[in-house]
């Protein structure tokens, strides 16, 4: 068999393994070392793999996903969500449509402490999904609102998936935050416009609710004004040089840490349960951090890459038209496929291609990750609806995805305007960073 035949059974090897059920950072280290082996023989590929291996985990910016994970940890003990989703509902509750709208402006919020879609979805709607339903909202359209979302906290720094991203590709993790802050802002401001639109054909998905005082809308802001000044200072510090990325974690969760006894929520029962969840989630992150290395080098052995990079040479139609195959390619995969194990598996493969057309490996994490976050509410995986679901079990899956639909609408449109206008993610990193 040729190498690129090779590559091409060990990639739907992994689709096979992923779609059964066997974690991701297993499949794709058993398919890159099961194929390593074949293709260099068993001892080159075990001695490939232990190198591969001690190279990753003895690097100095691997320390940036524990420390950031333990941040949002901290955060979300000192309150951190009730109080953003609290604060937009005394400015915008009084609209139609408008605790929809906070739960929005909550998840933005949250977002930037969790960097996780899952966390944050889970978390907002534990709040928000309560008050909609004691309100008179549609459910479909609640839970369409809060599933749409929650893929605000994979996009908005500091960001689990774009860290996983930096790592892979090598890619400055600082210049990715500060390309997905305005990303990030206008996807918020699309799914605010499809909660607009909704509401004025359709009054009833949204009823208003009393307006609140200025008097008492001040004391909300207050309450979130510690978290936000050190979300600025984390990520704000990092983007323009004053930290490296472990600099800016580290000081993050002293930061995070400090708002906890500030607000009476540091307990020894708290601080066990942070580190235990911590220590759990970045073993797992890990493992498919080396998986997937792993699975790089054998894609990249296979010739598989340059085999795509000649196809999309061959037919001459452009770097726009490459991006909307691997858009396409990326939507069809995310329908069946876990986000994380989308990311891992095609960045080897398109990373190339990004390279040979001269496009931005930056604008390209925004453009991978903005692509992965759509298969976190498209049907039929849609992770975020079934996080929903286990919340409020008399909803059907039915109603939810149908509630999706419209928000599926934005996110399409906002996946357009970055494919279109490349400077949405490019702009920023290159005033603010060093």
């Amino acid at each position: 068999m040729t190498p690129e035949l090779i590559g091409l059974l060990g990639i739907l090897a992994l689709l096979f393994l992923l779609t059964v059920g066997v974690p991701i950072g297993v499949s794709l280290a058993v398919v890159g070392l099961g194929g390593l082996c074949i293709l260099i023989g068993p001892e080159a590929a075990v001695i490939k793999a232990g190198v591969v291996t001690f190279e990753t985990i003895s690097r100095y910016e691997l320390g940036v996903l524990p420390l950031f994970l333990l941040m949002a940890h901290f955060c979300f003990q000192a309150g951190a969500s009730r109080d953003f989703f609290e604060v937009a509902v005394r400015f915008v509750g009084h609209r139609r449509g408008g605790l929809a709208l906070a739960s929005i402006a909550g998840c933005a919020g949250f977002g930037a402490v969790s960097g996780s879609s899952l966390a944050t979805v889970a978390t907002v709607s534990s709040v928000a999904l309560p008050e909609m339903r004691r309100h008179g909202y549609a459910p479909g359209f609640a839970t369409g609102a809060l599933a749409a979302g929650g893929t605000l906290g994979s996009l908005i720094p500091p960001s689990g998936a774009l860290i996983v991203f930096g790592i892979i590709a090598e890619q400055s993790i600082g210049r990715l935050f500060a390309a997905a802050v305005i990303p990030g802002i206008s996807q918020a401001l699309f799914y605010m416009g499809a909660i607009f639109v909704m509401c004025r054909i359709n009054p009833a998905l949204g009823p208003a609710i009393l307006r609140t005082p200025w008097r008492e809308r001040w004391p909300a802001v207050r309450r979130i004004a510690d978290i936000f000044v050190l979300i600025v200072f984390v990520v704000g510090g990092l983007m323009i040089g004053w930290f490296t990325p472990t600099e800016a974690a580290a000081v993050g969760c002293v930061g995070a840490l400090g708002l906890c006894a500030w607000r009476r929520r540091l307990s020894g029962g708290m601080l066990k349960e942070a580190l235990q969840t911590t220590l759990r989630t970045t073993g797992m992150i890990y493992v498919v951090i080396l998986g997937a290395l792993l699975f790089s080098v054998f894609v990249s052995v296979t010739g598989i890459t340059d085999q795509v990079s000649q196809l999309v040479r061959g037919l001459d139609a452009g770097p726009i038209a490459a991006i909307i195959v691997m858009a396409i390619a990326l939507l069809l995969l995310g329908s069946v496929l876990d986000g994380l194990a989308l990311m891992l598996l095609m960045t080897p493969i398109f990373l190339p291609i990004v390279h040979d057309l001269n496009l931005s490996p930056i604008w390209f994490g925004i453009f991978l990750v903005r692509t992965m976050e759509i298969g976190f509410v498209h049907p039929p995986l849609g992770l975020n609806v079934y996080v929903l679901h286990e919340m409020a079990r008399d909803i059907p899956l039915g109603t939810i995805f149908r509630g999706i639909v419209p928000f599926l609408v934005a996110d399409f449109l906002h996946l357009a305007l970055l494919i279109a206008v490349p400077a949405l993610s490019l702009w920023l990193p290159s005033v603010v960073s060093p």
